[in-house]
């Protein structure tokens, strides 16, 4: 009677082992389709990255170029969503216009004169390396206040039912909208 129960323990345990072992390769295959179906892998990663630097310094602006140009595409065309949702009644168009161009990230001319060269980062003591963070970062305060004043304008022009749909869609987009260097704003990503 021990001996069966001792198979069956056993018989148990390497099921169990194989179950476990099926899910792991399970999880290191492709990625599943759904939300993040468009992950890749680390490797795929590296080579891309690898292909980017490869690119002359033209080739690489030509195709950071086509990359802003692709984001703004899609961020317009989300735009264009949101707004349809809402049903906008010409009265409400210019306080709309006025939310969507505080939505507009700076653009890389505004970003230039921030940029350091290397030599010049290098140059920077620690108290100054802070010192400009804090400026940046107060830069970035003053933009998501000026779009959360754009922002409060638009909810105010909204009624209800519009305000239930502009708060549905803007809930769908999740943590979406930090982006990490400034987060771009709700509609960006």
């Amino acid at each position: 009677m021990n001996t069966v129960r001792k198979n069956i323990v056993i018989v148990l345990a390497a099921f169990g082992i194989a179950g476990a072992s099926l899910g792991v390769q399970a999880q290191t295959g492709a990625p599943a389709e759904g939300r993040h179906g468009h992950a890749i892998s680390k490797e795929e990663r590296q080579a891309k990255r690898a292909e980017f630097r490869a690119l002359s310094p033209e080739q690489r602006q030509a195709k950071m170029a086509e990359r802003h140009a692709k984001r703004a595409e899609m961020h317009a065309a989300r735009q264009a969503k949101l707004a349809d949702a809402l049903k906008l009644t010409p009265a409400q168009q210019p306080v709309w216009q006025a939310f969507v161009a505080s939505m507009t990230p700076p653009q890389q001319g505004e970003r230039a004169g921030q940029r350091l060269s290397k030599e010049q980062r290098a140059a920077l003591t620690a108290p100054q390396r802070l010192e400009r963070r804090i400026a940046m970062q107060k830069q970035r305060t003053a933009r998501m206040e000026a779009r959360l004043s754009a922002l409060n304008s638009l909810y105010a022009a909204l009624s209800p039912e519009q305000r239930k749909v502009f708060d549905e869609q803007q809930q769908r987009r999740g943590g979406r909208h930090h982006r990490g260097h400034g987060g771009h704003g709700m509609m960006q990503g």
